[in-house]
Formats: C-alpha cells, structure tokens, sequence
C-alpha cells in the first residue's frame, strides 16, 4: 500500500503515468498460445488448442424451428415484441418469456416511458356507446419482423465443425478459462480463448481511444474470423458478454449457440459520470489495493485463501490503472438497446451467480425475457466469478448445452391393414379405449 501510494504521488508530481503498460511477460507459446496482430502493433494474445481426434463423428441433422417476432416500439419509449412462431418445441416454449401460447405477447417498458404522458382521452359524446373514454391509437416509431427458420443440432467433441470462443471482460484475462479450456479439450472441442488490449500478455497502447468498446469488438471480429468454422459457440463472462451480443449479430448464421455469465441486462452501454474509474490514473494507482479487495469481496461469495489464491494464479482484475480507467470509460455502445437483444434468434443459456454484487439478478432475468431463446440457470453458491468458483458445475452446464437440441415431432404411424371380421370384434371390445386415442396437439409445459 505504500509503494503505491509512493509511485502514485511521484505520478502526480512528474506527470507521468504510475506503472508502465507492458503485457504480462509469457514463454508458454508450445502450449497452444499464439500472437495475433490484429492492427499494426496491436497484438493480442490467443490460446487456441486443437485437439486430437482419432475419430471424428458426423454431425446430427438437428431440428429446425421456426423464428417469427414483431418488435414494435412507439414514442414513448414502450417495447412490444410478439412471438409469432408456428411450430416451436414445447421446451423452447416454456423458457419463452414463461409463455406457452402458440402467439404469445410481451410487452416491455423502457427507461424513456416512466417520464412519458398518460393517454389523452376523447370528449365524451352522447350516445351510450362514446360514454367510455377511449385511448388514442399510437403509431408506431419503429417495427421490426423477423421471419427466418433456424436449424439447431448437438454439438459434441467429436464434430470438426464445431469452434468454441471464450472472451472475458474487465480486468480478466484468458487464465480465468483455464478450467473450462482444460475441460472442454479433452473432450475434443477445439477452443479459442483471447486476451483483450491491455490484458494479461496483450499489447497495451497507451491512447485511451484503443480501449473503446467499438475498438474491443473489431478485435474480435477479426479474432472470430481468423477461427470460425460452420458452427460456433460464443461463451462470454461479464463486459465479454457485450462482445458474444456482437458477434452473433454479425454473424448471426454462423453462431451455433451462445452462454452469457453474469452478463447483465439487454440495456445500451454508456460509462457513468459519477464513477471512481474517473479519477486520475495515479489516483487510482494509490487506489489500487483498496479496488483489489473490492473486486475480492463482490466477485467471490467467500472471501478465503483459496479464492485468493485464483485471482494471482489466473491473472484476474490484474490490469493497470491507465487500462482500468479507460475500459471502464469507453463503454459506449447506444446499439445495443433491447431491440438489439430482442432481433437476436440464437438459443441462449444465461447463468447468473446469486451472490453477484456487480450484476443483480433483476438484470439477467430481463435479458431472458428479451431474448427469444433463453435459459437462465442460478447458481445459489456462485458469484460473479462463477466459473472460477465453480468449474465443474459451469462446465456440466456449458457441456449439457451444447449437446442440447430441440426434440423433433414423431411421424404419425401408419394404420394396418386388418380382415372385417377383426376389426369389428376389435371395436366391439374395445370402443371405450379407441375414443382417446385421437391423435391431440401437445401442450407446453409451464415452468
């Protein structure tokens, strides 16, 4: 704390920056690490292994299921989406905004209509019928259809075809994958997990402009496009959720599937004006050790040796104050609003540690509502470091996912032939048990 405090004052005296951005030094390039130069002199660290499979499986043929949504916004900043989907799975229903109506309706209020006007009424007339005061019709500020098909199949370590992306968020690093990466490899996905500008053994400009959030996702477009394959999986943590959102809107045939953890709500980002990541550099430099135990006590549910022990050996929230501060500043995106979330047809799993005191859980229930294929999971013993807390129920989840997919219809069988003589003893006998066996329409379950 006084070595801090110390660099910090002399910062503030001489005007230049408190530490030195310099990427975490690495001699691990056999183990699957690679440099990528994205842009001249920007440098990203990248770990890509690639698996060894004796024998590759081909790929199920999955089922098809129907995205059809209007999303209508008016004036006052009121959201209405309507799911006009033909023939879903019932468990996709289920987890649909809790409807279970072939049409089901959501209607969604933004921040924008809690200071909008109430409805005006109509003068009353004097035929009976006028007496109730009518609403007038609102027009629409915008509408958006989405009428496609999406196919969605197993996607197992055995399938060449299949690519999984890892992107982690502020003050992280490709080490807080490291169970997962670990874990998924020896099941035989081939993963890529990078390293952001200014994390881990990346290159760290020194212009607070390489560190906006439009900078950071061309990054991983370039990244993606340098590893996709056919089918792609898309795992993001925290800010690296706003990253996955991007990718499969650009890319939205190529995203197979997609994981948010503690990702937050489907909101805009802007950077708030009021925050301590304002200060100076070197003031948050002298600041550094308090922001450690800060991040210690809200991204971890306990705060014990073991805990400490996995922010030093992953290398998390070990960035530099100027990094710091210009990530947290540079968190501008106006396009991803809700209709932003609300376009986006890839089935989703969000999980959301309970203990979460930088993401309340208001946040991802919101984004599985938007969203209109969402599975939110709670975890009652994680926290905003959830996979680091948790690598082996993360990585069931994360595994049952992608070997999720949607249950095809079964074909109707055919009636057998049968003598007359038969058939009428048969329906004689047994008249009560024919009458139910009509053929119904299956229902969804409510959960």
């Amino acid at each position: 704390m006084l070595t801090s405090f110390i660099e910090g004052l002399l910062c503030c005296l001489t005007s230049k920056s408190a530490n030195t951005v310099v990427p975490v030094e690495t001699s691990e390039l056999a183990d699957g690490y690679e440099f990528v130069e994205v842009k001249p002199g920007r440098v990203l660290r990248v770990r890509h292994i690639i698996p060894d499979r004796p024998i590759e499986e081909e790929p199920s043929q999955g089922a098809s299921v129907s995205c059809k949504r209007k999303i209508t916004v008016y004036r006052n900043g009121q959201l209405f989406i309507e799911n006009l989907g033909e023939r879903a799975s019932a468990e996709l229903r289920s987890c649909q905004n809790g409807q279970t109506e072939p049409n089901s309706t959501v209607e969604v209020e933004l921040a924008e209509s809690r200071n909008s006007s109430p409805p005006v009424s109509l003068p009353e007339s004097r035929s009976e019928s006028s007496q109730q005061p009518r609403m007038r019709r609102r027009k629409p500020k915008r509408t958006v259809v989405i009428d496609c098909e999406r196919k969605i199949s197993a996607c197992k370590g055995t399938h060449s075809d299949v690519v999984l992306f890892f992107i982690h968020g502020v003050g992280g690093s490709l080490d807080i994958w490291r169970s997962q990466l670990d874990f998924f490899s020896r099941l035989g996905y081939e993963v890529i997990a990078p390293d952001l500008a200014g994390h881990g053994a990346s290159s760290a400009p020194q212009i607070a402009a390489a560190y906006t959030f439009y900078a950071l996702a061309e990054d991983m477009r370039i990244i993606f496009k340098r590893y996709a394959k056919k089918r792609n999986i898309l795992i993001g943590h925290s800010y690296g959720v706003s990253f996955c959102t991007f990718l499969a809107h650009e890319f939205p045939d190529q995203i197979q599937k997609m994981v948010m953890i503690n990702g937050g709500g489907p909101t805009a980002l802007e950077p708030s004006l009021c925050s301590i990541f304002n200060l100076p550099t070197c003031v948050l430099h002298c600041l550094s050790p308090l922001l450690a135990w800060s991040f210690l006590k809200a991204g971890f549910a306990r705060q014990g040796p073991r805990e400490k022990q996995l922010l030093k050996e992953n290398n998390a929230f070990n960035v530099s104050s100027f990094v710091l501060r210009a990530m947290m500043s540079g968190q501008y995106w106006p396009e991803g609003d809700e209709v932003y979330h609300a376009e986006l047809t890839v089935p989703t799993l969000l999980v959301h540690g309970m203990h979460d005191k930088f993401v309340p859980v208001e946040e991802d229930q919101r984004m599985a509502e938007i969203l209109l294929m969402a599975f939110l999971k709670v975890l009652e013993d994680g926290s905003h470091m959830v996979m680091m807390e948790c690598p082996e129920t993360i990585n069931t989840l994360l595994h049952e996912f992608l070997l999720w997919e949607p249950a095809t219809p079964a074909p109707l069988k055919k009636e057998s032939k049968t003598r007359p003589e038969t058939a009428k003893a048969q329906t004689d006998n047994n008249k009560a048990a024919a009458e139910p066996a009509t053929v119904r329409p299956a229902t969804a379950r409510q959960t």
